[in-house]
C-alpha cells in the first residue's frame, strides 16, 4: 500500500507524458485535450458574413483582405492579413465580417475535450488574437504542412490534422503568453511572482497551502499576493488549488490501478468521502463514474 500511495503522489507528474516537469506552461498546458476534425480554404465577398460550425471551437487564418470581429459585449476588433484567431467557445454569438475584401481563410474546427480542466476553458475569452508579426516565425509552416494533410487521403490522415490542430492551439496560446497579452490563468504564467506559486502547487498538489504560504513563495504580502492573483489568474489561490487537485484526479482515476481513496489521500484529502463531495460539486458526478477500477470491478 505504501508503494502505491508514493506512486499515486507522483502521478501528476507523468501526466506531462514525457514534457519537462520544470516547464509550468506545459504543466498546465498538458490537461487540455482536443479533437480537430477539418482544416479547410474559403473565400468570402467584402461585406459577408463569415459563417462557423455551432458548438465548436475555430483556428482563422487570414491570408488576404480584412476582417472586423465583434462579441457579445458589443467590442469590434480589426484582423489584418497575416493575423491568426484562436476562437476557443462557440462562436455563434460573433459578428465575423469582411472589411475588405475579398477575404481569404484557413479555418480550422476542433472541439475541448469534455476531460479538459474545466477552470481552464471557461476562462479564456471570446477570441485571442495574434498578430502576424508575433507569428511569423511559426506560422507558415505549420499552415503549409497542415494543409497538406487536409488534402492527404492516406490511411492516418485524420489523426494527423487533429494533432496539427493540437499543436497549432498550443502554440498560439505560448505566444500569447509570451508576448504579456495573456489574461486569466495564462495570464498568471506570465507574471513571475504569481508564476512562482503556480508552479509550487503544481509540484506539490497534496500540500495543504495557506494563502500566508503561497504569499512567502511570491514575495508578496497576504493582501497583495490574493488581489494579484484573483486578477490575473480569475479565482482566488485557494480555488485555484483545489481545481487543479481535482483535475488531476480525474486522470488518476482513469488508471486501473487507482482507488478513490487513495487517490484522494494522494492529492490532500483527508477523507474518502470528502474528496467525493468536492469531486461532485465540480465535475457534477462523483468520481466512481470515471473510476477504470470500478468499471472492471462492475464487470467481473
Amino acid at each position: 500500500m505504501t508503494d502505491l500511495l508514493e506512486n499515486l503522489t507522483i502521478l501528476p507528474e507523468m501526466q506531462l507524458e514525457g514534457l519537462a516537469t520544470g516547464d509550468l506552461l506545459s504543466q498546465v498546458l498538458a490537461q487540455i485535450r482536443l479533437t480537430g476534425d477539418r482544416v479547410y480554404s474559403t473565400t468570402q465577398a467584402q461585406g459577408q458574413r463569415l459563417e462557423l460550425d455551432e458548438k465548436s471551437s475555430h483556428i482563422c487564418v487570414l491570408q488576404k483582405g480584412q476582417l472586423h470581429i465583434t462579441g457579445a459585449d458589443g467590442q469590434t476588433q480589426t484582423i489584418e492579413q497575416g493575423d491568426i484567431l484562436l476562437l476557443p467557445h462557440d462562436s455563434s454569438s460573433l459578428n465575423i465580417t469582411v472589411a475588405k475584401g475579398p477575404a481569404a481563410l484557413v479555418i480550422c474546427r476542433f472541439w475541448f475535450d469534455a476531460s479538459s480542466f474545466q477552470a481552464m476553458l471557461f476562462a479564456m475569452p471570446w477570441l485571442i488574437h495574434i498578430k502576424q508579426a508575433e507569428a511569423a516565425a511559426w506560422a507558415e509552416g505549420i499552415l503549409h504542412f497542415m494543409l497538406i494533410e487536409a488534402n492527404d487521403t492516406q490511411p492516418g490522415g485524420a489523426l494527423m490534422v487533429s494533432r496539427l490542430i493540437d499543436l497549432t492551439v498550443i502554440r498560439i496560446l505560448r505566444t500569447w503568453v509570451q508576448h504579456g497579452m495573456a489574461s486569466g490563468w495564462l495570464g498568471g504564467l506570465s507574471d513571475e511572482r504569481i508564476a512562482r506559486t503556480l508552479r509550487a502547487i503544481h509540484e506539490k498538489p497534496g500540500h495543504q497551502w495557506r494563502i500566508g504560504a503561497l504569499a512567502a513563495v511570491a514575495g508578496m504580502s497576504r493582501s497583495s499576493f490574493c488581489d494579484r492573483f484573483n486578477t490575473l489568474v480569475g479565482r482566488s489561490p485557494l480555488r485555484y488549488q483545489n481545481e487543479w487537485r481535482l483535475t488531476l484526479a480525474k486522470t488518476m482515476l482513469a488508471r486501473q490501478n487507482s482507488r478513490i481513496g487513495e487517490v484522494g489521500f494522494a492529492i490532500g484529502y483527508e477523507s474518502e468521502a470528502s474528496f467525493s463531495r468536492a469531486y461532485k460539486a465540480f465535475f457534477g458526478r462523483s468520481p466512481r463514474d470515471d473510476n477504470s477500477q470500478g468499471e472492471i470491478q462492475e464487470r467481473d
